[in-house]
C-alpha cells in the first residue's frame, strides 16, 4: 500500500494486462489540490472538504489555503488513477496508452488530448484582474514568454456557483461608468478630463464607445504608481471617514473598494470596480468568460470548466506576473449590464432532469441534472465524448460494465468516464431521518456530467450530512460531439 504525494490517496499498486484494460473506461481519480494564497483555508474551504470527504485519512492543515482542485489531464495536475488495478497511474497517462476513451471525434478534434480541466474553486480573497487570450494571442505569448505563458491554447471557462459566488466580469454598462468618474473624483483623476469627456461625448455610438473606453482604461492602468497610490489612499480616508459617519458609500462603491484594499493595498486593481461590472451569483448560477473577458474572482465556492490551458494575462490584484500593455491591448471594451454577463442553462427534451449550459466553444459542455426525491437510482447516460464525475455531496454506489467493479462514491469521489458509456448510481439502503437545514448540493461532471444535490430528504443519497430535498448534477462534455 502506497500514500500517493497527489493529495494523500492510499493507492495500492496491483498490474493488469494491457488487454484487460482496455475493457476498463470506468475508474476513480485521486486530484490535484492547488494551495494558492487566495483560498479559503483549512475546512472553511470547500475543496478541502472535497478532499476530506474523499479519503478520510487525509490531513487538512488549519491555517493552510485549499484554493483549488484540479480534475484532469493537464501537465501541472495530472490527476491520479485511485484503481489499485490499473498499471497506468495518472489519467494523462491512461489518455495516451487509449485515446479511444476520448470517442472518435474528440479524440481527432483535440489530437488525443482531454481538451478540458474542471475545478472546484474556493475563494476567499480576490483572485487577480485577469483575462484570458483567444488561440492566436495565446500561441504568441507562449512561445515569446513560456516561463509567464505555459500553454499554447486559448482558456475560454464557466464557473457555477455552488455557494453565493462573486465576482467581476466585462464592462459595465457606460452610464455606471459615467456616473462613477461623476461621483469619485480619485477615479476620475486617474482616467484624466481629457479621456473621461472623449469617453462622455462618444456614448451612443458602438464604435467610438469601445475605443474612448480603452482609452480611459488603459490610462488608468498605466498611470504613474505615485499618482494611483496617492490617489486610492485619499479614496479609502474619504470612504472610511464617510462609513464612520454612517453615510451611505455605496455611490463609490465603498465597502468593496475598502474590503479590496485591505487585501491589496495600494494595488490599482482596487479602482477596476468602477469599470468592471460586479456579479453576485447564487447557487447552481453561472458566468460564462471568453476570450478577451475582463474579470476576477472576489469571493465564495464555485465549479469551473474550462478549456485544458492555464494561461492568464493579469494586470493587477496579484502578486503574480503583471503583463499591463498585453492586457489593455486585447480586452474586449464592450459595455453590458450584469444580465448579459449569466450565462443560462437550457432544460434538455430528452431528459426533464437535466439542465444543460452549452457554451459557444467545442472544447466542454456543462449539465446540471436534477433527480427527483422519489428517484432510488439514476444513470448517467452515456454520452460520445468522456467525462469526469466529482460527488460533491452524499453517498451512492456507481456500477457500470465497464469497470473492474462497482464504485462507492462519497462527497469528494472523482470518477472518469470514457466516451459511450454509462454509469448507473444507486443509494445507501439506510434511511435517515431530514432535519430542517437546508445545505447546498452537489456532483459535478466535467467532460460528461456534474452533481449537485439539495437538502432536506428523509435520506438516501448525495448529502454528506445525510439531510436533503432533492439533487442537481453539472454534467460538461466536449462540445464538439454534442
Amino acid at each position: 500500500m502506497a500514500r500517493d504525494w497527489l493529495a494523500g490517496c492510499d493507492v495500492t499498486y496491483v498490474t493488469v494486462s494491457v488487454a484487460d484494460m482496455a475493457e476498463v473506461k470506468v475508474f476513480p481519480l485521486c486530484c490535484v489540490v492547488q494551495n494558492y494564497a487566495w483560498g479559503k483555508v483549512g475546512l472553511d474551504s470547500e475543496v478541502a472538504r472535497l478532499v476530506l470527504g474523499g479519503d478520510p485519512q487525509a490531513l487538512i492543515e488549519e491555517a493552510r489555503p485549499y484554493a483549488e482542485l484540479w480534475m484532469g489531464a493537464h501537465p501541472k495536475g495530472d490527476a491520479l488513477i485511485k484503481d489499485n488495478r490499473i498499471s497506468q497511474r495518472t489519467l494523462g497517462q491512461w489518455i495516451a496508452d487509449f485515446p479511444g476513451c476520448l470517442g472518435s471525434k474528440v479524440k481527432d478534434t483535440f489530437h488525443g488530448q482531454l481538451p478540458f480541466l474542471f475545478k472546484v474553486l474556493s475563494v476567499k480573497t480576490a483572485l487577480s484582474i485577469q483575462a484570458h487570450p483567444n488561440r492566436e494571442l495565446a500561441a504568441r505569448l507562449h512561445a515569446q514568454f513560456p516561463e509567464h505563458y505555459p500553454d499554447n491554447n486559448h482558456k475560454p471557462e464557466m464557473a457555477i456557483a455552488l455557494t453565493q459566488f462573486e465576482g467581476l466580469c466585462g464592462f459595465r454598462p457606460m452610464d455606471e461608468i459615467l456616473g462613477f468618474l461623476k461621483k469619485v473624483p480619485e477615479f476620475r483623476a486617474l482616467v484624466g478630463n481629457e479621456a473621461a469627456e472623449e469617453l462622455q461625448s462618444a456614448d451612443g455610438d458602438p464604435g467610438r464607445t469601445s475605443l474612448a473606453l480603452k482609452k480611459c482604461f488603459t490610462r488608468m492602468m498605466n498611470c504613474e504608481k505615485k499618482l494611483f497610490v496617492d490617489q486610492l489612499n485619499m479614496l479609502v480616508k474619504r470612504i472610511s471617514e464617510e462609513e464612520a459617519a454612517g453615510k451611505d458609500t455605496s455611490g463609490s462603491n465603498g465597502e468593496l473598494l475598502l474590503r479590496l484594499h485591505s487585501q491589496y493595498p495600494g494595488d490599482i486593481g482596487c479602482f477596476s470596480i468602477y469599470f468592471l461590472n460586479r456579479i453576485l451569483l447564487q447557487p447552481g448560477e453561472a458566468m460564462f468568460l471568453g476570450a478577451n473577458e475582463p474579470h476576477a474572482y472576489l469571493s465564495g465556492d464555485c465549479v469551473e470548466c474550462m478549456a485544458c490551458s492555464d494561461n492568464t494575462v493579469r494586470a493587477g490584484l496579484t502578486p503574480k506576473y503583471i503583463d499591463v500593455d498585453t492586457l489593455c491591448e486585447m480586452l474586449n471594451y464592450s459595455p453590458a449590464p450584469v444580465s448579459a454577463k449569466l450565462f443560462p442553462c437550457v432544460q434538455d427534451n430528452a431528459d426533464p432532469c437535466v439542465y444543460l449550459y452549452d457554451p459557444p466553444v467545442p472544447d466542454f459542455t456543462i449539465m446540471r441534472v436534477q433527480i427527483p426525491v422519489s428517484a432510488r437510482q439514476y444513470t448517467v447516460s452515456a454520452l460520445d465524448s468522456a467525462g469526469i464525475l466529482l460527488v460533491i455531496d452524499g453517498e451512492a454506489v456507481a456500477t457500470s460494465a465497464a469497470a473492474l467493479s462497482d464504485i462507492t462514491l462519497t462527497p469528494g469521489s472523482v470518477l472518469f468516464i470514457s466516451a459511450n458509456e454509462s454509469v448507473s448510481l444507486q443509494w445507501p439502503l439506510q434511511i435517515r431521518t431530514c432535519k430542517t437545514r437546508r445545505l447546498t448540493s452537489n456532483v459535478l461532471i466535467s467532460g460528461i456530467l456534474s452533481i449537485f444535490s439539495e437538502p432536506c430528504y428523509p435520506e438516501v443519497f448525495w448529502d454528506q450530512s445525510m439531510r436533503w430535498t432533492s439533487e442537481w448534477c453539472f454534467l460538461s462534455c466536449n462540445g464538439a460531439c454534442v
